[in-house]
């Protein structure tokens, strides 16, 4: 269903590139491109990553680590995908963004196919990282920081993410620090919907930083579980806690579209990435890097939280326009 959406919105964003009105006028202005360092940046610790793949069926996961030069230890992420997007290539600019920063990514499966329920993909997904937490513990790997964890989910991923905080002292796994949950849904409220059970969330620690994100033109989740995600976690401080919202900017030639795609970063072995973009590098990876390095180090924490001018900058078109800005709210 991903995959033949993705195909759907290249055919679609050609046909926007033809008919933009830059593009008709013959001008050229280009999005930003990826900062040079800070959150979304390319200032990299390493340069290399080694990946390893476990389990079958949902029970699959894959782990990337950092090399070149090989740490000894790294904080770790959890990266869970949206609904049947379960092949890492779908995200693997993103992962591989992340590791190039110095983490451990674990990819859970969570998912064999499409008519999966979802009344077990968080427990696959925590079954992932314990078994993760195993193989960490020995042989040629970087050793995991436990103290150190952060989770990160687009869509249905978004919902288990959030799940697998409110779920991690019952599960035995470590408490996450941070949390985002990227255009986060569409949990169930009846019988007759697919989507995962929203857990009680007040069960998630006080000290957890977290940000939820909605796409102004995602017509597939909408904002409802954006919103009730901080919403339903009065134990978290404001300040410790965003709502964004994601706004697509259509002014140059390649438009921005911040639609229920725009968090997918495909990527091949020839560094080949489609749907990577500003939106990326000053949205989602600033975001993430922020709020993870605000947890772990007290570094960085102005880029994911507090409505400030960091969080809230997207870059600037070529002819030096501002793309249109992030709006954060702390209370929905």
């Amino acid at each position: 269903m991903v995959l033949k959406n993705y195909m759907l919105f290249l055919v679609a964003l050609f046909l926007i590139f033809l008919f933009n009105p830059a593009t008709a006028q013959g001008i050229d202005i280009q999005p930003p491109s990826q900062p040079l360092s800070g959150p979304g940046g390319l200032d990299y610790n390493h340069s290399q990553i080694i990946t390893y793949s476990y389990g079958q069926g949902a029970q699959q996961y894959w782990i990337f680590e950092p090399n070149s030069p090989k740490p000894d230890s790294a904080p770790l992420i959890v990266f869970n995908h949206g609904w049947d997007a379960t092949n890492p290539l779908i995200y693997q600019a993103w992962i591989n963004h992340l590791v190039k920063k110095g983490n451990i990514v674990i990819f859970p499966r969570y998912q064999n196919n499409i008519f999966d329920s979802s009344d077990n993909f968080t427990q696959n997904a925590i079954y992932s990282l314990k078994d993760a937490l195993k193989q960490l513990q020995s042989g040629d790997h970087v050793r995991p920081q436990i103290d150190n964890l952060a989770i990160v989910g687009h869509s249905a991923g978004g919902l288990i993410s959030i799940n697998m905080a409110a779920q991690a002292s019952s599960a035995g796994i470590p408490l996450p620090k941070a949390v985002f949950c990227v255009e986060p849904g569409k949990s169930r409220s009846s019988e007759d919907q697919m989507g995962p059970v929203m857990e009680n969330l007040s069960n998630i620690s006080s000290n957890t930083l977290l940000l939820t994100l909605a796409g102004d033109r995602d017509d597939i989740v909408g904002n409802s579980d954006s919103k009730k995600i901080i919403s339903d976690t009065p134990q978290i401080p404001d300040e410790n806690k965003d709502y964004i919202i994601m706004v697509s900017d259509d002014y140059g030639s390649q438009p921005l579209n911040a639609d229920h795609l725009a968090p997918l970063a495909v990527w091949n072995s020839n560094n080949f990435t489609v749907l990577v973009n500003a939106l990326d590098y000053y949205g989602t990876w600033k975001l993430f890097d922020g709020l993870y390095e605000g947890a772990f180090y007290g570094n960085n924490r102005e880029y994911a939280l507090g409505n400030t001018s960091q969080q809230r900058f997207m870059g600037l078109w070529s002819d030096g326009r501002p793309v249109k800005e992030l709006i954060v709210q702390d209370k929905v």
